[in-house]
């Protein structure tokens, strides 16, 4: 019996152009030269312990010659992201049905900040696992483990929802049932069937 549903948030709750698009048009910084350094920045900030993470951006918006402050960068960022209203009523909509909600994103504390703003994260959603608390980065099985033992769950009782095949198979093999998002009409198509079974 499913008891749980389990979704990746960037790409399913919030819906984003690519921030590199946005660079290369608004600050001429070629997407060859900024997804790198966004790899790399995110590898250390999506962790615990990390500095701040315009501590690593700030070098290097400085070389590319981007003038911006912290609030004001973070805004640009964060700010176009656009959330999904029919994913934040269908999350409510589980609740309401006794189904625990959880989010699990490889995520930074800035950024993770920014989103405990939004009144729907404590409406739709029971719990949030950010990494940069947790320790654990997807696809790494133990983000999803430390979710099944902290609310003593076994992965048939979850269903889980990412939009990347490297995460679902993860999850996959601790035995959560992985659907890859494609919309919202069809996640809910997949999660009523797998309930009403």
């Amino acid at each position: 019996m499913i008891k749980t549903v389990i979704f990746d948030l960037n790409g399913i709750f919030l819906q984003s152009p690519r921030l590199s698009d946005r660079f290369s048009k608004d600050f001429g910084v070629e997407k060859e030269t900024f997804l790198p350094k966004l790899s790399e920045i995110m590898e250390k900030v999506r962790k615990p312990g990390a500095k701040p993470a315009f501590f690593y951006w700030k070098e290097v918006l400085k070389e590319w010659k981007v003038e911006i402050t912290e609030n004001k960068f973070w805004s640009y960022w964060f700010g176009a992201e656009v959330k999904s209203d029919k994913m934040i009523v269908f999350a409510k909509y589980l609740r309401e049905r006794g189904i625990k909600v959880f989010i699990l994103s490889n995520n930074f504390k800035e950024r993770a900040d920014y989103y405990n703003q939004y009144p729907w994260m404590r409406e739709a959603v029971d719990s949030v696992y950010f990494s940069w608390q947790t320790g654990f980065l997807k696809p790494d099985v133990r983000a999803w483990e430390h979710i099944l033992s902290e609310n003593n769950l076994k992965g048939e009782e979850c269903i889980y929802f990412d939009d990347q095949e490297k995460n679902l198979k993860a999850a996959e093999s601790i035995g959560i049932k992985s659907f890859k998002f494609s919309n919202e009409e069809e996640l809910e198509k997949i999660v009523n069937e797998q309930l009403d079974r």
